[in-house]
């Protein structure tokens, strides 16, 4: 048999976490990297002894999602193979952390290694009211972290002499040691409203010296897919069926 499709097989590599492409990451397992902790439901194919265990979140992990929406709902990923890892063809990128931090948001983690941390932080709001990104994932330590965009992503430098404005609906992560603030022109009694006519709502705002991942997309989902037993909810993407705070099912 014969095909174009043959230029995609299984790439051949002795890195332990690599891009099988833009949209698919690989992980191998095995000899002192036994285990990898992954969105639940993003295993697409594995090779060898894989096994899966999805009981890993604790009573006060569930009670502080319950109170924030934030969370990393996680399988873990143990044995001896490769396991391939994806979710709606977003494109991946794997980020190396060394004895650093990364504050993210939640529903943008497709995997990380089990000897990093993580705990909720809140972003101080100028209208100081829940949602819009309120709280995110402050993940640290020394591994492997996969994030997830919808296209190509764009990073900002942020330095002690330029601040860095973004949509908060298309921040994906910055570095911990930034101070964000999130920012809205409009008065409280409209805090909902799109500034001024435009389309444009809530920025986060970043002081100090890091770096801002924003991502090209900031599309909210038809009311359809959000709804309890819709398409997000059934393919464990929304707590009741939500598509921000918990994405990461139930």
């Amino acid at each position: 048999m014969q095909s174009s499709l043959f230029a995609n097989a299984e790439i051949q590599t002795q890195e332990r976490w690599a891009l099988q492409n833009k949209h698919m990451l690989r992980v191998a397992l095995g000899g002192q990297s036994r285990e990898v902790l992954a969105r639940k439901g993003t295993m697409v194919a594995f090779t060898g002894g894989v096994d899966f265990d999805g009981h890993l979140q604790t009573g006060g992990e569930r009670r502080a999602a319950g109170m924030t929406g934030e969370q990393l709902n996680l399988m873990r990923c143990f044995g001896a193979g490769t396991v391939f890892l994806a979710n709606l063809a977003q494109s991946v990128h794997i980020i190396d952390l060394q004895n650093t931090g990364l504050t993210v948001d939640g529903q943008y983690v497709l995997a990380l290694d089990a000897t990093l941390s993580w705990n909720v932080v809140a972003i101080e709001s100028e209208q100081q009211i829940a949602g819009v990104g309120s709280y995110q994932l402050e993940i640290g330590g020394t591994g492997k972290l996969a994030v997830m965009t919808s296209g190509r992503p764009l990073v900002m430098p942020v330095t002690p002499h330029q601040e860095v404005f973004a949509d908060a609906d298309a921040v994906v992560a910055w570095s911990s040691n930034l101070v964000p603030r999130m920012e809205s022109q409009v008065t409280s009694q409209r805090v909902w409203s799109r500034r001024g006519g435009t389309g444009e709502g809530w920025n986060l705002s970043f002081q100090g010296e890091g770096y801002v991942l924003v991502q090209p997309s900031e599309l909210l989902p038809p009311v359809e897919f959000t709804m309890p037993g819709g398409f997000l909810a059934n393919r464990g993407m929304g707590q009741q069926g939500g598509m921000r705070g918990n994405t990461w099912g139930s």
